[in-house]
């Protein structure tokens, strides 16, 4: 990976990470980007100076009468705001950094506007690319996959590439969609709140926690993307909850999608599923020592923060059985076929049964220990002041 001359100051180097627009909710990527800032500032100013950069989201067919409420209006907002403002904003900026950080793969576009010899991506997986990549599985319009096509050439043109686990550089490498020496491995981490040990809740964090009570559940931390395979999630809980009525399903994550809701009318399970959005970090963590066991049935995955925090916690977790997620909870983790619903429901009702069947406590909380956010930001600076040299 070639160096490149820059004049620093005051001896710190000025790093720029750009995140992603707040109104987008993509809070995994928002997290990823507020620990990186966090664990920069707190261990690694003497050498680096970092700022967090974000332009304010501009609506414009968001304030039309009628459109504001539509999907439709948003969307089109959000590709002006990624490929109009903030490549101006962007621009005017160009000299107040030595490197410039994205930490999110899906803002490439930006690279275009950066200098790439002093630009890095974060890429989290590949969806992004995959109407590019896999059109016959995942069709995109024309107009979106021109859009995604400017952002993966952005991709393509960073001067580093960092990844979190073995199966994303694998899936870089086997559509060679840049030169593996760029890429650079930085796993990702867990936020301290995520232990074993009980903490002091505050006043918000205990009224949500009392929506669960004591009561026995089983637990899901997922977007209602289509790839988490929620379909699977609630075919699953109808299954276990015939045995096991007293159950309950918390599930943390965005709004059901309209066929989720239909599917959990349809199984009548309503009863059965508490909702939850805008946790703090506390609380996650204490539904995730309460919890009886922890699902996670993506079909596709490019870390899985959820197996981690839940495993840092003490949780059992239950997930599916891609490359990835064993990487990630190696023999600490429970895994089933991908969308395999009576295998799925057999080893849930199984590990309800007999909770001594599954790993031992002990081999969770240690997987756990070989991610931090200490060690993921570490591996950043040290990748960016190497390119300055």
């Amino acid at each position: 990976m070639p160096s490149v001359e820059v004049e620093t100051s005051a001896d710190k180097l000025r790093l720029a990470l750009i995140c992603d627009y707040l109104e987008e909710g993509w809070l995994s990527m928002n997290f990823c980007a507020e620990m990186l800032y966090k664990y920069l500032d707190a261990e690694h100013s003497a050498e680096m100076r970092s700022q967090q950069i974000l332009p304010a989201f501009q609506k414009r067919f968001g304030y039309i009468p009628r459109l504001n409420q539509k999907k439709s209006a948003f969307a089109m907002d959000r590709s002006i705001n990624h490929f109009w403002d903030y490549p101006r904003y962007l621009s005017k900026q160009i000299n107040d950094f030595d490197f410039f950080h994205i930490c999110d793969h899906s803002y490439s576009q930006l690279v275009h506007t950066l200098p790439p010899e002093r630009t890095g991506v974060f890429c989290h997986d590949i969806d992004a690319f995959r109407t590019l990549l896999q059109p016959d599985k995942y069709p995109g319009s024309v107009r979106y996959n021109a859009m995604q096509t400017r952002v993966l050439k952005g991709f393509q043109k960073a001067a580093v590439v960092f990844y979190t686990t073995t199966d994303v550089r694998k899936q870089i490498e086997r559509y060679n969609l840049l030169d593996p020496a760029r890429l650079v491995q930085a796993p990702l981490g867990i936020a301290p709140e995520y232990s074993p040990h009980a903490q002091e809740l505050g006043l918000s964090d205990r009224q949500i926690i009392a929506q669960v009570d004591n009561q026995p559940f089983i637990l899901s931390v997922s977007s209602s993307k289509n790839r988490k395979r929620l379909d699977v999630l609630l075919d699953v809980y109808a299954a276990v909850r015939a045995k096991h009525p007293e159950l309950k399903l918390v599930r943390v994550g965005s709004d059901w999608t309209s066929a989720h809701k239909e599917q959990i009318e349809r199984l009548k399970i309503a009863d059965g599923i508490i909702h939850l959005q805008g946790l703090e970090r506390t609380a996650l963590a204490e539904l995730y020592r309460r919890a009886l066991l922890v699902l996670v049935t993506s079909e596709a995955e490019g870390f899985g923060l959820p197996i981690i925090e839940a495993l840092a916690c003490g949780s059992t977790v239950v997930a599916s059985d891609l490359p990835v997620l064993r990487e990630v909870g190696e023999s600490a983790g429970v895994y089933c076929p991908v969308g395999d619903v009576p295998q799925w429901a057999e080893t849930v009702g199984r590990l309800l049964t007999s909770p001594k069947s599954a790993p031992e406590r002990a081999v969770r909380l240690a997987q756990a220990t070989k991610y931090s956010w200490s060690a993921h930001t570490r591996t950043i600076s040290q990748t960016y002041l190497q390119l300055a040299k």
